[in-house]
């Protein structure tokens, strides 16, 4: 094998889970997921880049899945297709994770729900930011934005979903004495079932 085999490789089998995680929370559906992730790989090995270290590929493939998922967006304007997923259960993510299984499965719907409603834009940055926690400026770098626009984009998405859920704690906001329901805390990784 060559190195490039190698390094694709070693990714997919050490991070495989990890891409298609990060781009679920982009697509909102495993399916449409596992295909950006596939085109985000054949994006990035197929530019005779000679990537040899498992974690610069990954952070080619990251930034390949953002793009393809914004550009796609933008040509197919999936929102006329889940239009119909905005009605949010009762539930809000204050129930968080002490609560029964069917609500905290309910609250990641929720959630889900909520980010699917989104533009594009103002999703990677709550994504980036949130879920993959990286700072405002680092989001700005990955997005080729400027710290202003960033800050605008997480400021009205962070709007939009309190909207929809409720208001949504922050690293910063937790009282004394009481557990923060993130929205990591309600959303993670899926896993696939075998």
């Amino acid at each position: 094998m060559t190195s490039w085999e190698d390094a694709l490789d070693e990714l997919v089998r050490t991070r495989g889970r990890a891409l298609v995680g990060y781009a679920f929370l982009l697509t909102g559906d495993m399916r449409e997921a596992e295909d950006l992730v596939q085109d985000a790989l054949v994006r990035s090995f197929t530019r005779g880049r000679a990537v040899r270290e498992v974690a610069s590929a990954e952070a080619y493939v990251r930034r390949a899945v953002l793009t393809t998922y914004v550009d796609g967006f933008r040509r197919r304007r999936h929102w006329a297709t889940i239009r119909h997923l905005t009605a949010v259960p009762a539930v809000t993510p204050a129930d968080g994770p002490q609560a029964g299984p069917e609500s905290v499965v309910t609250t990641r719907v929720a959630v889900q729900q909520a980010l699917a409603t989104l533009p594009p834009r103002v999703r990677a940055c709550i994504v980036l930011r949130h879920f993959d926690d990286l700072p405002v400026a680092e989001v700005a770098a990955t997005l080729s934005l400027s710290v202003g626009a960033v800050k605008r984009y997480l400021h009205d998405g962070t709007r939009a979903l309190e909207a929809r859920l409720g208001p949504v704690l922050g690293r910063d906001d937790v009282p004394a004495g009481h557990t923060p329901a993130h929205l990591d805390d309600v959303l993670v990784t899926p896993r696939r079932s075998r």
